[in-house]
């Protein structure tokens, strides 16, 4: 968090399941020691220059789910109302997003700023549940789910409609994430254990169903077969 971190890597402390080799690079300064990070961070080969919070946050493995919430957005107090009551080290975590710099990052000591980027995650997934209930955050989930980033329904007869994400509560640390089939209308486990460590409420209860609603025409029709459980070819009755 202070001036003599950013010249180095650092490796928040994560609730999703992120590895140790996922480095979080300053937007403002990236030092010759970064160069592994970006030659990793890059599968073209070319050089990453640098990198926002947001989207190094949103491109760590197991956070295929969130989209990128515009700074505008985040910007606006009325937005984030409610929030600073909910989230420790609120402002120094919405400065850490938004690539501000802090006027008392030298007085933190190292279990601070692992604190202060821990809230930034809960922080931005917050932010996120909100986000993805306005238009432009429909529009973003949307290309997500056209390119099947929620994964697949793995019942048989749903023949792999793609998914949206959803949670079971809204209160933070109650369930983590599941995936919503609008086909069978029933909620799975997400099939990469990276998935599903993520919190549910930073998708909440109401976006799959809201989103569907929105985007009417993606909404399939429930499937006609199910499946009938046979012994020697004979329907198994029920006693």
């Amino acid at each position: 968090m202070n001036s003599k971190d950013k010249d180095t890597l650092a490796v928040p402390s994560t609730s999703a399941g992120k590895q140790p080799e996922q480095r979080f690079l300053s937007k403002n300064k990236c030092s010759d020691e970064s160069e592994t990070y970006r030659e990793e961070s890059d599968a073209s080969g070319s050089i990453v220059e640098d990198i926002c919070w947001i989207s190094w946050f949103c491109n760590l493995r197991g956070n295929e789910f969130f989209c990128e919430v515009d700074d505008e957005y985040i910007q606006d107090d009325f937005n984030l109302c409610g929030l600073s009551s909910q989230v420790p080290y609120y402002d120094y975590a919405l400065n850490l997003i938004l690539d501000l710099e802090s006027s008392h990052e030298d007085t933190f000591t190292e279990e601070q700023n692992e604190l202060v980027e821990s809230a930034a995650e809960m922080l931005y997934g917050l932010i996120h549940v909100r986000y993805i209930l306005t238009n432009k955050g429909m529009s973003a989930m949307l290309e997500k789910f056209k390119n099947y980033d929620f994964g697949r329904c793995p019942r048989v007869f749903c023949s792999g409609q793609p998914c949206l994400p959803v949670g079971q509560s809204d209160i933070p640390r109650s369930s983590t994430v599941k995936v919503y089939c609008p086909k069978c209308e029933d909620i799975y486990h997400p099939r990469s254990k990276y998935h599903g460590n993520i919190d549910g409420a930073y998708f909440g209860t109401t976006f799959p169903h809201l989103f569907l609603m929105t985007y009417g025409h993606l909404k399939p029709q429930k499937p006609l077969q199910r499946y009938i459980p046979r012994v020697f070819g004979y329907k198994i009755h029920k006693p």
